[in-house]
C-alpha cells in the first residue's frame, strides 16, 4: 500500500509517503503561519522524492486535530481536495494519537502515554493510552491545574507541545512523569503507519474539535439622530 499523509494541525507542516511500509519521503518544516502555501508543494516535492504520482497511491491520510483552528482546516481541506481529484479514500488520524504512537516504545514502556496539546485558550487538550498506544481515554479539554487529578496513577510519559508545562505540574505534584523525546508536533510517518493499520475508510473525513472555535461577531451599527 502506498500511502501519502499530510499534518498542519499545529505548529508544523509535514507530508510522509510510505510505500509497503517502507518511508519514501519526508518532508517538515516548523511553521506557525504559511500552511496553506506550502502544504500542496511539499506533497508534491515528497512524491517526486519517493519516485511515485498520485496515480500509484492507494490512500490519503490526514490529521483531523484536535489543534489549531486554521491550520487543521488548512489540511483538512486539502487531503479533501486531493481525495476528491484522485478519487483515493482518505482516512483520518487524531493528533493526539499520532503523538502517543509516535514515542519510544522503549520510553513508553511500564508508563501511561498522555498526548498533550496547548489550545492557545488556557486549556490543554489531553488524552491517556496504554503503553502500547491503545486509548484509555477519549479526547478532552482540561485545566492544566486539575492534571494530577484527572490523569492514570503510576508512571506517566507525556507527549505534545503542551508536555513540558505539564511535567512541571505533575513534578511539583510529587507524580512520576518523563517526557518523551521530539514529540512536539505529529510524525508524518507515524501518521501513514496509523492509517494503513485501518480498514478502508467508507466515511467523510471530519474534523475533531473539543471547543468551539472562538468568533467575535461584528457590533450593530449605532444610528445617531442629531
Amino acid at each position: 500500500m502506498n500511502i501519502l499523509a499530510l499534518d498542519s494541525a499545529l505548529s508544523a507542516c509535514s507530508v510522509a509517503v510510505l510505500a509497503d511500509g517502507a518511508v519514501r519521503a519526508v518532508q517538515r518544516q516548523a511553521m506557525a503561519r504559511g500552511q496553506a502555501e506550502a502544504l500542496l508543494p511539499m506533497a508534491r516535492a515528497a512524491l517526486e522524492e519517493a519516485g511515485l504520482a498520485f496515480a500509484d497511491l492507494d490512500r490519503l491520510a490526514v490529521t483531523v486535530g484536535p489543534g489549531s483552528f486554521t491550520g487543521l482546516r488548512i489540511g483538512l481541506a486539502a487531503a479533501r481536495g486531493l481525495a476528491l481529484a484522485t478519487g483515493l479514500p482518505l482516512t483520518g488520524i487524531t493528533t493526539l494519537e499520532a503523538l502517543a504512537a509516535g514515542t519510544d516504545p522503549a520510553a513508553r514502556r511500564g508508563r501511561t502515554v498522555v498526548a498533550l496539546i496547548d489550545s492557545r485558550r488556557g486549556d490543554v487538550f489531553m488524552q491517556a493510552f496504554e503503553a502500547d498506544a491503545v486509548p484509555l481515554s477519549e479526547p478532552a479539554s482540561a485545566d492544566p491545574a486539575v492534571l494530577d487529578a484527572v490523569l492514570p496513577a503510576g508512571p506517566l510519559l507525556l507527549a505534545g507541545d503542551a508536555a513540558p508545562a505539564a511535567l512541571d505540574l505533575l513534578l511539583k505534584a510529587g507524580r512520576d512523569a518523563e517526557l518523551a523525546a521530539d514529540s512536539e508536533s505529529p510524525d508524518p510517518v507515524m501518521v501513514a503507519r496509523l492509517a494503513a493499520a485501518r480498514p478502508r475508510p467508507d466515511g467523510p473525513v471530519t474534523a475533531l474539535y473539543l471547543r468551539a472555535p472562538d468568533v467575535s461577531l461584528p457590533r450593530a451599527p449605532v444610528l445617531r439622530v442629531s
